[in-house]
């Protein structure tokens, strides 16, 4: 049985099975579950790194807990104690909101010389499509693989049947037309070509 908002659920939440890739990501976050499925594909042999990216949100100001200082830390430590070696373990620790997950990664990626054909993105489910696109944007020669985790409860099975899951997933939607309005514009831009006259 198909409904209205199927458009919305197969859109927002990107999944894939997971492939043998050059890296896997993390964007930042103060949540376990991606980086601990981050870790799992690790020792799966899916991927020989794992960055995991974050200073904290940028609207907090400051990571959450006392005990590390930035989101960086909290999934690295997430990640060792899933028994990813550390000298596996990337390190990005200034981003502030999804698009910088994406810029700085690609920033560390290249400082470290490596080569980035495929890539694995865990992310939460509900954040899927938009992580999918800065990424994308940043890593354009790159074939991502969406590898999510469902959070909060919200799943591609269940988030039409709560005002939390509505509120996040239609939010989610909004954010993928309103911040990508200067992403465009620059492309339109620089690739004047690919918009036709």
């Amino acid at each position: 049985m198909s409904h209205f908002y199927d458009c919305i659920t197969d859109f927002i939440f990107v999944e894939q099975e997971p492939q043998k890739s050059d890296i896997i990501f993390v964007p930042g976050g103060n949540y376990p579950e991606a980086a601990r499925h981050a870790g799992e594909l690790y020792l799966k042999g899916y991927a020989p790194y794992v960055l995991p990216s974050g200073r904290y949100s940028i609207l907090d100001g400051k990571f959450g807990s006392g005990q590390f200082a930035t989101e960086w830390e909290y999934l690295r430590s997430i990640l060792l104690q899933s028994g990813v070696p550390d000298s596996a373990i990337l390190k990005e620790d200034q981003a502030t909101y999804t698009y910088e997950n994406a810029i700085y990664s690609a920033r560390r990626v290249k400082e470290e010389g490596l080569t980035v054909r495929r890539a694995i993105l865990c992310c939460q489910a509900f954040h899927a499509r938009r992580c999918l696109m800065y990424y994308q944007e940043q890593f354009p020669e790159t074939e991502f693989l969406v590898c999510p985790v469902v959070t909060k409860g919200i799943s591609r099975e269940n988030w039409y049947c709560s005002e939390n899951g509505i509120d996040t997933v239609l939010g989610e939607m909004e954010r993928c037309g309103g911040q990508f309005h200067e992403i465009m514009r620059n492309y339109m831009d620089e690739k004047p070509g690919k918009w036709g006259n």
